[in-house]
């Protein structure tokens, strides 16, 4: 068991962030927070100061968000960060982001055709030096890579080495870096809890990882949970602090002089409890350029506690803006699409592009009953039976349906636009029945094991837009302020 140690010992401080999703409201009150952390760190002489990232802060294909996610980054003083699954989104306009990083991005797993300029930008570790005690960060990038994104150049450029490899990767970086003289490991994974675990348990060196992925919300240390030992028999702590910016950590640390943890603090703050900085919100601002305002939320139901699986009244009003704005029978979004919520106040560009950040684009589809039963149920089965909750359940308009707790799909009807409510035989759906059905190109191509809905010759119309842009339409229509109220669409039971 850890515990204190005397005087003379390395004193570190690590401030720590992790699935951002392009929050760009979050980064704000960071950026307060950080300054915070640096004031209370100014004239501790003895404390060796780091600020790292896990990934995820990018998220998306749009460029200014990306850019934005960079350069908060950069003014919070990030010395490196894993490559997220979402750091790899931005292929089609990687050329416009890269130049901003100024911090190191890490993935140790991965292997990047050089004519792509992520070669040039990921390094499997550093080596950080801090009053003479040397740190070694390393990144690993999620072995899921290619079922977290769209398909695209990523596949033909970028290979990504298996759990099992991943760890004899993690080892040999370890191994390099303590011929280095490197006794101060820290991992930067992006690879999730349960991978986390095993990583611990099962490679020499290492002390801290640093965590993401999986958006678990890791308080304090708790041995067996988030301290576990490595095969040398020293203590590996591990944290995670959500996702969305909704939380930073701050993980305090003491090492004996062979690199040994002898104890460790690892507080979470919320981002709620700071301002926004004034000067990094004049410079976003200046960023998304034209800012419009579409309309007003008169109400809004509060935000879900777990969006994945969750029923979620603004989930709701995006998918019945999908469906009118397009004039389709059903609309349908995944959960994992929609990364915050409304509130009372008027809505912009940055509050719907902080909502639906990836800026995917539509699809008009021609399902099938049997298509969108299958959607669901599969939706549902792995949601409610995964620890991270993905992929995450559909939101539609023009579907009622019921599940149970455990992710079974008890029934569900269709409502047309009248309002009529038809029943669906879930156990027998027709495959002679089709409705058209908006649906962004993420899933309708079959994504995160959706291959029911990969249907090219199905495809009505490509509609160049996103959801966001459907949502922007209907407000500005609307003669009165909207509320967003639950109407009981979805059942759990």
């Amino acid at each position: 068991m850890i515990s204190p140690i005397s005087f003379g010992n390395a004193k570190t401080s690590i401030f720590y962030i992790n699935d951002y999703h392009g929050k760009t409201l979050n980064m704000e009150r960071t950026m307060s927070a950080s300054d915070t952390f640096d004031a209370q760190n100014k004239n501790k002489r003895d404390t060796d100061v780091l600020k790292l990232s896990s990934g995820d802060i990018m998220i998306g294909e749009d460029v200014a968000i990306n850019r934005a996610a960079v350069m908060f980054q950069n003014f919070i003083g990030i010395k490196a960060s894993a490559a997220g699954n979402h750091e790899h989104d931005i292929q089609g306009w990687i050329g416009e982001v890269l130049p901003y990083i100024k911090f190191n991005m890490l993935s140790n797993n991965v292997k990047v055709n050089p004519r792509n300029p992520w070669s040039k930008i990921l390094k499997s570790s550093v080596v950080e030096e801090i009053n003479g005690n040397k740190y070694g960060i390393i990144g690993s990038t999620p072995v899921d890579l290619f079922t977290r994104t769209k398909l695209g150049t990523l596949q033909k450029d970028i290979t990504v080495d298996d759990a099992y490899e991943t760890v004899n990767d993690i080892q040999y970086e370890i191994n390099k870096l303590q011929k280095q003289g490197v006794n101060k490991i820290i991992l930067l994974s992006h690879l999730g809890n349960t991978f986390e675990k095993i990583i611990a348990t099962q490679t020499s060196g290492l002390d801290v990882i640093l965590g993401g992925h999986s958006h678990n919300l890791i308080k304090s240390v708790k041995e067996g949970e988030n301290l576990l030992y490595g095969k040398d028999g020293n203590p590996v702590i591990i944290t995670q602090a959500g996702k969305d910016g909704k939380h930073f950590g701050v993980l305090n640390l003491e090492f004996d002089d062979n690199g040994v943890i002898k104890k460790v603090q690892n507080n979470i703050g919320n981002t709620k409890d700071f301002h926004r900085n004034m000067a990094v919100e004049y410079i976003f601002n200046k960023l998304f350029k034209n800012n419009k305002v579409y309309g007003q939320i008169a109400s809004a139901a509060p935000e879900p506690k777990d969006l994945l699986i969750t029923p979620n009244p603004h989930g709701y009003f995006i998918a019945d803006c999908m469906r009118k704005d397009l004039d389709c029978d059903i609309a349908l979004i995944q959960s994992a699409n929609i990364r915050g919520y409304f509130e009372k106040g008027d809505v912009d560009d940055r509050t719907l592009y902080d909502i639906l950040p990836f800026k995917n684009e539509l699809y008009k589809m021609n399902y099938s009953e049997k298509d969108i039963v299958d959607a669901i149920r599969f939706s549902c089965e792995n949601s409610f039976n995964s620890d991270s909750h993905k992929p995450g359940m559909f939101y539609a308009s023009g579907l009622k349906y019921t599940v149970s707790n455990s992710g079974n799909l008890l029934s569900m009807s269709f409502v047309d636009k009248n309002g009529t409510e038809t029943p669906i035989d879930i156990n027998n759906p027709r495959q002679d029945k089709f409705y058209t059905t908006a649906i962004n190109d993420y899933c309708a191509q079959g994504n995160d094991k959706l291959t029911m809905l990969n249907k090219p010759q199905q495809i009505i119309a490509k509609t160049g837009i996103d959801s966001a842009v459907c949502v922007a339409n209907v407000i500005q229509k609307s003669k009165t302020p909207v509320h967003i109220v639950d109407d009981g669409r979805i059942t759990i039971k």
